[in-house]
């Protein structure tokens, strides 16, 4: 953990390499630039591996309600760590660079006064104009905590979100007054579905 960083990172292969490697197999193509790096001393080729997708979530919490939420939104993300990197900051630490970084946004947010907070309104501020032109259709979702609606920040969000603009791939989770078991397991599915999304190519 690194500055409100969580990471979880592996790799996943292309269909083909995946079944040369469960079988034990090595490409023709691998097996001679092995046998060349060997010559030249360089030691043994590692598996060629496909990029990971990666999953990036924001969220801001004031009485910890939001915080529980995130938490269980990466854990449900992390079914899914063989292909899907995730990555959660505090919506004040997080900046352009990891909204560029990621291949789907999940957005945390208590409501306050029928808004989302100032923290992920002062995200989107940073981020909006930089990331013109560079983050088009990427696949979001929002979750929030509050007292007793919870629409209000929902419609800020996506009324921003369409600024981007982003893709809303998922309902919003809105949890209201006290945190449950049911909530938290929703939070949880929400994560797992945006990493499977991106895993299987869907999103």
């Amino acid at each position: 953990m690194r500055g409100g960083v969580v990471r979880e990172s592996r790799t996943a292969a292309e269909p083909s390499e995946l079944r040369a490697a469960r079988e034990g197999r090595v490409p023709a193509a691998a097996t001679s630039r092995a046998s060349s790096f060997a010559d030249e001393g360089i030691g043994e080729l590692l598996c060629c591996r496909a990029a990971v997708k990666h999953l990036l979530i924001v969220f801001h919490s004031q009485t910890g309600h939001t915080q529980r939420m995130a938490e269980a939104v990466l854990h449900g993300a992390r079914a899914e760590a063989d292909q899907v990197e995730a990555r959660m900051l505090r919506a004040l630490a997080a900046g352009t660079e990891d909204l560029l970084w990621c291949d789907g946004l999940l957005i945390g947010t208590p409501e306050n006064f029928g808004f989302m907070s100032g923290a992920v309104k002062d995200f989107f501020d940073r981020t909006f104009y930089p990331a013109q032109g560079k983050v088009h259709q990427l696949p979001y979702a929002v979750f929030v905590s509050c007292g007793n609606d919870g629409s209000g920040a929902v419609r800020q969000i996506e009324r921003i979100a369409r600024g981007y603009p982003l893709r809303r791939v998922a309902d919003p989770i809105i949890a209201r007054g006290e945190l449950d078991a049911a909530a938290l397991a929703r939070c949880a599915e929400l994560g797992q579905t945006l990493a499977a999304g991106l895993a299987l190519g869907i999103f």
